[in-house]
């Protein structure tokens, strides 16, 4: 199994072949999913006693198994958050995974960590936190936002032992995402969604939520989640008058900046950020706006020894791993995992390779973008903006669809290989109304797209 043969060279040569196409095509096939017994008909069994072959393997993916994907980085993808990650960070994280390192500690991995450690100084400029700050790279917002909310919670604990006796608290918007929700039920930690008529978290508002709370749940709070970017609509939360707040209560400010993180390199929005600097912790996802390949996150820390504290390992065999002869940066002592791939090296050579005035101009290609979309759903009389473009997110509606309109027409689409444009949920004179929504990450869509998807809602 881990000899070297012919067979084993072709097969080297099938992947390369296959890979380099992918990689120069851009406009793959946008493909749909199908029911699991759909595909068990198409393929068969696939591990068997004495395997299928790779020959045979292979095949089935690029023929059958592939083709019931959507590739992330189409330029008419344009649900959820989706992803255009950089010829030059695809080849790479080739490059990662043919290199075999182990990035949780520097006696391993310090060549590969040295690489993460260039991208993440990058990353931290741009959120203008001290020169102390740093952070390391997580498998994604959910992981990142966990990791800097332990740290929270831990501090938290550590500045008052009395504190480790009852559930800590959080505090975030409606609006926040759904991540936050999750990481307070495994931290087993109680949540409050503070819901008023902004479509922004202000200072203000958490001020009013803080000072209604019983002195008990005071005592609670550990942490504020305000949103740099929601995934929904790409509103920006009050982050300065938000960080007075956290300031003057004493509470760690977390910033889940994981869609709009990439905005803080585009002069354009820039300032729609202020008040980041003042954060304790900060998420942000590379895999989304930073042209990287899944799986790739961040997570910031103002003071990173909070960090270590709460997520440093101890264990025998790991011993050598604190020796000075291993000395060096130790990324598994900053976040929930011990065991991890090098996920920002591609993020590294894309940058390296292209400069970060190229990550500039693709960002606010995305932003534009957004603007011309916007400009389009005016001049249709069938369609209507909800709302102003907010980063790169788009929220529009089409006049008298109902929410099953909505859904055929999406499903349409991408059966037809159209396009992927889903809709969501918005609150309007306080219900809840299905609209459609576009959110540009890849510099390649072009007008001409947004033209035939728009003219397909006719």
């Amino acid at each position: 199994m881990h000899s070297i043969d012919m067979d084993l060279v072709e097969m080297t040569l099938d992947v390369m072949k296959y890979t380099i196409d992918r990689i120069s095509n851009v406009t793959p096939e946008l493909g749909a999913p199908k029911k699991e017994e759909e595909l068990f008909a198409l393929v068969g069994e696939t591990i068997t006693p004495k395997g299928i072959g790779g020959e045979t393997a292979f095949k089935l993916f690029k023929d059958i198994l592939v083709k019931a994907t959507v590739p992330i980085d189409h330029p008419r993808h344009l649900a959820f958050v989706p992803a255009a990650p950089t010829r030059a960070a695809i080849m790479f994280d080739l490059v990662t995974s043919a290199s075999s390192i182990h990035g949780a500690y520097w006696m391993e991995g310090a060549g590969g960590i040295f690489c993460e450690n260039q991208a993440m100084k990058w990353l931290v400029s741009l959120t203008g936190l001290s020169k102390d700050a740093f952070g390391v790279f997580t498998s994604g917002g959910t992981a990142a936002n966990l990791s800097a909310l332990v740290a929270a919670r831990e501090d938290w604990r550590t500045r008052n032992p009395k504190n480790s006796e009852f559930k800590g608290l959080l505090l975030t918007s409606i609006s926040a995402h759904s991540s936050i929700q999750a990481m307070a039920k495994v931290m087993d930690a109680d949540l409050i969604l503070i819901d008023d008529d902004e479509e922004y978290l202000t200072g203000k508002s958490l001020q009013l939520a803080i000072d209604t709370l019983k002195p008990f749940d005071r005592e609670r709070l550990f942490a504020v989640v305000a949103t740099g970017g929601t995934t929904n609509a790409g509103i920006i939360d009050e982050l300065d008058s938000i960080a007075e707040v956290c300031e003057k209560e004493q509470t760690w400010f977390h910033v889940d900046c994981a869609y709009g993180g990439g905005a803080l390199a585009a002069p354009s929005v820039r300032h729609l950020f202020n008040g980041i600097e003042k954060a304790d912790s900060i998420t942000i996802d590379p895999h989304k706006w930073l042209f990287s390949p899944y799986d790739c996150g961040a997570v910031i820390y103002k003071d990173l020894e909070l960090a270590k504290n709460a997520h440093s390992q101890k264990g025998s065999y790991l011993e050598i791993f604190k020796d000075e002869g291993a000395h060096g940066f130790n990324p598994a002592d900053y976040q929930i995992q011990l065991t991890r791939r090098l996920r920002g090296m591609p993020l590294w050579f894309s940058l390296a390779m292209h400069g970060t005035e190229k990550y500039r101009d693709s960002i606010e290609r995305g932003i534009e973008l957004a603007q011309i979309a916007a400009d389009k759903i005016k001049e249709r009389d069938y369609l209507e903006l909800v709302r102003p473009a907010s980063l790169s997110v788009v929220l529009y509606r089409r006049k008298g669809w109902t929410p099953d309109q909505y859904r055929d027409w999406t499903y349409k689409n991408h059966r037809e290989g159209i396009a992927l444009v889903t809709p969501t949920k918005w609150k309007n004179n306080g219900e809840y109304e299905t609209i459609s929504r576009f959110c540009f990450i890849n510099p390649d869509t072009t007008e001409a797209d947004i033209d035939l998807i728009l003219n397909t809602m006719k």
